[in-house]
């Protein structure tokens, strides 16, 4: 079952696919946001493209584990995905993932240009794998 995973910020989405078996992520594309119409449809071709069944959200938690007001703007997308898309959507704890995301590109030595282009889409590798590494030990 194939799984896409989002990382859903106020200009951009980033986005990653699970492969068929559900093992790993990997990275598709950023998609810059123009619009709520907008978004949906191109998320919704990729869904279509990749024959996606369910989608993986990252939800921002505070630190202390609570739920902000991003983390609420979130919550709001689940459920409009999940309507206009007809799919489970998983909310999944995504702190961190785009620090985490940064510290790879640097790592790898990538420039800061470059890195601005592709962080998001690493962070929702990062968060869909962390799902699919959860969902595997279960």
């Amino acid at each position: 079952m194939k799984l896409i995973g989002l990382d859903y910020g106020d200009r951009k989405i980033g986005v990653a696919v699970s492969d068929a078996m559900g093992w790993t992520a990997q990275g598709v594309e950023v998609i810059v946001r123009r619009g709520p119409e907008d978004d949906l449809r191109r998320l919704e071709a990729l869904v279509r493209e990749h024959g996606v069944e369910e989608i993986v959200l990252g939800l921002p938690k505070n630190m202390n584990g609570t739920i902000g007001p991003r983390g609420e703007i979130s919550i709001a997308f689940a459920e409009t995905l999940k309507e206009s898309l007809g799919l489970p959507v998983h909310l999944w704890d995504e702190r961190l993932s785009t620090v985490s995301a940064e510290r790879t590109l640097l790592e790898a030595d990538v420039s800061r240009k470059k890195r601005r282009q592709v962080v998001d889409k690493i962070a929702a590798t990062i968060i869909l794998q962390n799902y699919l590494d959860y969902q595997s030990r279960r």
